[in-house]
């Protein structure tokens, strides 16, 4: 079973921007959608975005235009690009694919 390390979250302003990052123990290449998922407090957990083994992208229509998933099969690694970060993006981040539990996150808060 490969598992999922994420990292990359922190404290950043409106406006602001992070890259996060998804490491996997083991090959990626054979899967064919990872994704990215958000939960904050108190809030049900969202999609966030999805990539496909050949490069199609998908987006929750609260970040299109702002977020950017990529995947790197070769390092074994998934990003999420965050640009233009609201208030509301505040949430702990997950990457996960179909089948797979979902490891630790990594806070993402964005505040003022």
């Amino acid at each position: 079973q490969v598992q999922l390390v994420t990292s990359g979250g922190g404290l950043v302003q409106p406006g602001g921007s992070l890259r996060l990052s998804c490491v996997a123990s083991g090959d990626i290449t054979s899967i064919h959608w990872m994704n990215w998922y958000r939960q904050a407090p108190g809030k049900q957990h969202e999609w966030v975005a999805g990539i496909s083994s050949a490069g199609k992208t998908n987006y929750a229509n609260s970040v299109k235009g702002r977020f950017a998933i990529s995947r790197d099969n070769a390092k074994n690694v998934v990003y999420l690009q965050m640009d233009s970060l609201k208030v509301e993006d505040t949430a702990a981040y997950y990457c996960s694919y179909p089948g797979a539990p979902w490891g630790q996150g990594t806070q993402v808060t964005v505040s003022s």
